[in-house]
């Protein structure tokens, strides 16, 4: 299987969590309230996913001594 043709890995809430650090559940959902939080997906059950691409860009973006 290529890259391209690979599914993107989907993380839960709690797996973003965890790689942040272990920032507070609370602390995510009012980021995502300032649309400050990664992009998530919303699966018909109502729960949360965000794509490990994207939560890579979205840390990448906000490394220290970023290009603006």
């Amino acid at each position: 299987m290529t890259t391209r043709t690979r599914p993107a890995e989907l993380l839960t809430v709690r797996q973003v969590l965890d790689e942040l650090g272990g920032i507070s559940r609370r602390t995510f959902y009012r980021w995502r309230e300032l649309r400050l939080a990664p992009a998530c997906i919303r699966l018909p059950n109502g729960e949360l996913r965000v794509r490990r691409d994207v939560l890579n860009d979205w840390l990448e973006d906000r490394a220290e001594g970023a290009a603006s």
